[in-house]
């Protein structure tokens, strides 16, 4: 795993944007975010997809441009010298987000793709792999070792919730240490596990006022790291604007999150 996540004492956080909007918007999350992680001592990893390839309607916001947003991507790394996260969703895509990101992050519909997961683990870097709504904890050490038998032991698992029902999902929290139990570390995504899918106008729904809940709950059960969408304005964010939380909010959470760690490992 990417040795600047390490971090014994603390959770490492992935965090963005759901989507690259525009340069300005993601060096400004970005900004914010490292200087709340190195004031608590978190490892940190930005988050931002150049593309979003899963959406509801034909209509929905998908992106500003392949290369552009990667290159953003790039921008942000080397002006704040920390990894960066984003998904891909076919074989050809990971040899060129590649080129650009830290770390392949494999969206949960697509874990069980046995190419994409292949592309991505012949480009060397660390591999997110999300699991499936529809999948068993245990299910996702096959996925892990797809990766893993091409010679790439960077492989963490991101828990997100479990389909329950039509329009709703749930976390087993039993899932993050029996994830565990591979070897990976394993990330709780806190902003997609309460994603309210399949709404009757085609736009995802969503209960941010559920996240501070999720989050604390998996760093108290032992979660390495957690991911969190945020943005300045999730009102008028253009993808997963219901489940993301205000930028602002951010500090105050992760400061209680820490405090908890802390409480679990003095």
């Amino acid at each position: 795993m990417n040795n600047t996540l390490k971090n014994n004492k603390n959770f490492f956080l992935l965090a963005g944007p759901c989507v690259i909007e525009g340069e300005d918007m993601a060096m400004r999350i970005a900004e914010k975010a490292v200087g709340i992680t190195e004031k608590l001592q978190i490892p940190y990893a930005f988050k931002g997809s150049y593309r979003k390839a899963n959406r509801s309607r034909l209509d929905s916001f998908t992106g500003i441009g392949d290369e552009k947003a990667l290159k953003i991507l790039r921008k942000v790394k080397e002006t704040f010298g920390i990894p960066v996260v984003t998904d891909i969703h076919t074989e050809p895509e990971a040899e060129m987000a590649a080129e650009y990101v830290d770390i392949l992050q494999i969206p949960a519909f697509l874990c069980r793709q046995t190419t994409l997961l292949v592309a991505a683990a012949k480009t060397g870097k660390v591999v997110n792999i999300k699991k499936g709504q529809f999948l068993s904890p245990q299910a996702m050490q096959f996925a892990a070792q797809k990766v893993v038998e091409m010679g790439n032991p960077n492989v963490m698992l991101t828990e997100r919730g479990t389909t329950f029902g039509y329009q709703d999902l749930v976390v087993d929290f039993r899932s993050i240490p029996e994830m565990q139990a591979f070897g990976f570390p394993v990330v709780l995504d806190c902003t997609h596990s309460l994603q309210q899918p399949n709404q009757v106008g085609g736009v995802t729904g969503g209960m941010p006022q559920l996240i501070s809940t999720i989050a604390k709950a998996g760093i108290a059960v032992g979660a390495d790291g957690l991911f969190i969408e945020t943005h300045e304005d999730p009102s008028v964010a253009k993808s997963d604007g219901a489940n993301m939380l205000k930028l602002e909010y951010l500090e105050d959470l992760l400061t209680r999150l820490v405090r908890i760690r802390e409480a679990l490992t003095n």
